[in-house]
């Protein structure tokens, strides 16, 4: 089952998520915008070792910690690895009272009807197994949402839930995304959507079991606030979604309740060049910014 104390803090703590959890297809953009080009690197091995630095320096500085950061997501390769000799999810919560979440799908399927729904999963049994072994308290997976088509929503909620019950069967928090794309013309439409299906969903779910939502941050505000109430939701929190840090934050500080999950926005003013004195005074301010906007 998944840890207590955890996940009290996850229920309750004041903060937000660090999102770390850019894999395979985004690592060269992440990296990129972190200021190391692709002639750094001549194979996979190579990249995700650079990429571990990166994840490795932002965890280690000493503007990441628990007084404003809850949980952090990362990905399959970043469990798999070390930081100064403890796997990365007990550094995480022994060093720094994080708690470790994992990204567990494997990217999106093409768009049909107006969604792009999350690739099957092979394997995610074991991977779910690994992840109880190296102390992992949650999941996180998303879908996408384009257009206010009511059957591809359902899918993507009823897809969701689905993976999410086979997640919780395992011991562990699954993190629920189904992203509304911002720049979607009937966003707002869309959102209507998909708060009927995961009611629906929460509705059918027996009395203990528990799940987090990560959603685009609505149009109208507070629109979450049933779901935020919700007995089987631990949290629910927003992603970034395009949005530069600064509106990220703005929007986010008008949904009561609604705390960040957010990776782009985390690491943007971030670059590989800096003095660890500025890349801390950097990574400082935008987590304070962020848990600001986190706690109203």
């Amino acid at each position: 089952m998944a840890n207590q104390e955890q996940l009290n803090r996850m229920q309750t703590g004041k903060g937000f998520i660090a999102a770390l959890d850019q894999s395979g297809g985004s690592t060269p953009k992440a990296l990129s915008q972190y200021g190391v080009e692709e002639n750094s690197y001549s194979n996979d091995e190579e990249m995700y070792t650079l990429v571990h630095e990166m994840r490795t320096r932002i965890i280690k500085s000493p503007a990441f910690e628990s007084e404003y950061i809850l949980g952090a997501i990362l990905f399959e390769n970043t469990m798999d690895r070390k930081i100064d000799g403890q796997w990365t999810a007990d550094y995480l919560w022994e060093k720094k009272n994080i708690v470790p979440f994992l990204k567990v799908d494997k990217g999106l399927t093409d768009l049909a009807s107006g969604v792009q729904l999350m690739k099957p999963i092979p394997n995610l049994d074991d991977l779910l197994t690994r992840a109880v072994e190296r102390n992992i308290f949650g999941t996180k997976m998303r879908s996408v949402i384009k257009e206010a088509n009511p059957d591809g929503i359902r899918d993507v909620i009823e897809q969701q839930f689905r993976v999410g019950l086979q997640i919780f069967n395992k011991g562990l928090i699954p993190i629920i995304e189904p992203e509304v794309d911002i720049y979607s013309p009937d966003k707002a439409k869309s959102e209507e959507i998909l708060k009927q299906e995961i009611k629906k969903q929460l509705n059918a779910l027996d009395k203990d079991v528990k799940v987090m939502l990560k959603l685009s941050i609505p149009n109208v505000n507070d629109f979450y606030k049933d779901l935020i109430s919700d007995p089987h939701v631990v949290r629910v929190v927003a992603l970034s979604g395009g949005y530069s840090k600064e509106e990220a934050n703005d929007k986010l500080a008008q949904n009561h309740g609604l705390i960040a999950s957010f990776s782009r926005a985390l690491s943007e003013s971030l670059n590989a060049k800096q003095s660890d004195t500025d890349f801390n005074t950097e990574l400082a301010n935008t987590i304070k910014a962020i848990y600001k906007a986190s706690i109203t």
